[in-house]
């Protein structure tokens, strides 16, 4: 899901091999050996040691959420390989590479197995609960194919289709790769409800079945097959949709009612997301308010931010805020983000000049000369809302979209966490020092 900031309203080297080898303490391991030798990290530094603590879930049963529940997500794409070609670095250069990547510019292929053991470890670091698996794009392209109209309309270029088909292809094959890895890490589905034809029924299918039906129906055989890699909250199975951004209130409502015409609702807790609430007073409690502090959405809306800006420091329009929405006495959902783009990106003037009101990777406020990124980066801040806040659910933004102009083209505006020669192991430590805080404030008894 590349968001909208565009809105107004081989092996690993000799070196490392030691450590990485003994940092791997994990079964998926042995599924990686075959693959070793043609997957190399080409980054320098130590990988960091040490993780912090998860919520507790366990490799062999889905992850229960209750009333005490503190989850925390990572945002997650298996979008890259020779077959999709699409390849995780443009402006970046990951740590990780697979030999079949070199035919399209490098980068790692998202079924690597020596991959897949990779990210696991590395998310496991972190302290994380679960990912979601984003496939938000194109969905009506990827599960509309037999009805000739559709797909005239939104990928006539069937070399396009059956891209899109590979990065579904991938994400199954993750669900399987994970189950055999016996990680303790879930898997909440991100699908698409933004696109145009999303709701349309395809006349073609026997039951006439929308795309987003489909694509849920399509997420919900993996979780069937795959059932301990679920989350389960308030008693069913948890999916996330994506209605773009910005919100568009009336698709909300049609998809609400898609989900209760079909029973998905019945089956499924389904919560529906938007980018960039912070930016949309709409949907606030208190629309007219100047916010000094997270801002509170309307209780009549349910859906959760995917992504907010943060930017207290008064550069117009500022300021900015995470945002929250609350299920009676409880907060469900916030994002946390290392680095956020203004309210037209992050260039304003020039190329080389960032937007006043963006957030950096390191250094938050301004960008100053000398801050601290451990005590004023931007994920910090965010941080500092969260252990405040104390949500049922915490969204990291994120792992490895790698996506331009969003997710910026330098290490001070990028918002992916994966390692990479530009930032190294420095947005993994962020995230675990970070997470061990989170940690402990949510275990903490109340006062």
């Amino acid at each position: 899901m590349a968001a909208n900031t565009d809105f107004k309203a081989g092996c690993i080297a000799r070196a490392c091999i030691a450590a990485w080898l003994l940092a791997i303490a994990t079964p998926a391991f042995v599924h990686a050996q075959s693959a070793a030798a043609s997957t190399s990290n080409v980054c320098s530094g130590t990988p960091p040691t040490g993780s912090a603590p998860s919520a507790g879930g366990v490799a062999t049963a889905p992850l229960i959420v209750n009333a005490v529940s503190h989850v925390a997500i990572m945002e997650y794409e298996a979008w890259f390989g020779p077959d999709t070609g699409i390849a995780p670095q443009t402006a970046v250069t990951t740590c990780l590479q697979s030999k079949d990547m070199k035919a399209v510019g490098g980068g790692y292929d998202s079924t690597d197995p020596a991959v897949i053991v990779t990210h696991i470890h590395w998310l496991e670091q972190m302290g994380l609960d679960a990912v979601t698996l984003d496939l938000t794009n194109n969905v009506s392209c990827i599960f509309d194919g037999d009805d000739p109209a559709i797909i005239k309309a939104v990928c006539p270029d069937p070399r396009f289709r059956a891209q899109q088909v590979r990065i579904r292809r991938n994400d199954s094959h993750l669900y399987s790769a994970w189950t055999r890895s016996g990680t303790r890490l879930k898997i909440i589905p991100l699908l698409g409800g933004f696109d145009r034809y999303a709701l349309t029924p395809d006349p073609y299918d026997p039951r006439h079945r929308s795309a987003l039906e489909k694509e849920a129906d399509w997420f919900g055989a993996l979780m069937k097959d795959n059932p301990a890699l679920s989350v389960i909250y308030r008693g069913k199975p948890l999916m996330l949709v994506y209605l773009g951004t910005p919100i568009d209130p009336h698709r909300e409502d049609r998809i609400v009612r898609m989900l209760q015409e079909t029973g998905l609702d019945s089956r499924l807790t389904v919560k529906l997301i938007g980018g960039y609430l912070d930016s949309q007073p709409a949907f606030w409690a208190d629309p007219n308010r100047i916010p000094d502090g997270p801002i509170a959405i309307a209780p009549r809306y349910r859906f959760w931010s995917i992504v907010d800006r943060l930017n207290f420091w008064g550069a117009p329009p500022a300021p900015y805020y995470p945002t929250y929405n609350r299920i009676g006495a409880r907060i469900e959902n916030m994002t946390a983000s290392l680095a956020t783009a203004g309210q037209t990106g992050w260039y304003c003037e020039a190329a080389s000049v960032y937007c006043s009101d963006a957030a950096h990777r390191y250094c938050g406020e301004g960008y100053q000369n000398g801050c601290d990124p451990a005590v004023y980066g931007t994920l910090a801040e965010f941080m500092s809302y969260a252990r405040a806040l104390k949500p049922e659910f915490l969204i990291l933004n994120q792992f490895n979209e790698f996506a331009t102009p969003d997710e910026g083209n330098d290490s001070n505006s990028n918002d992916d966490t994966e390692p990479t020669k530009q930032w190294s192991y420095s947005g993994l430590r962020a995230v675990i020092a970070e997470m061990r805080a989170y940690r402990k404030s949510v275990f903490a008894p109340s006062p």
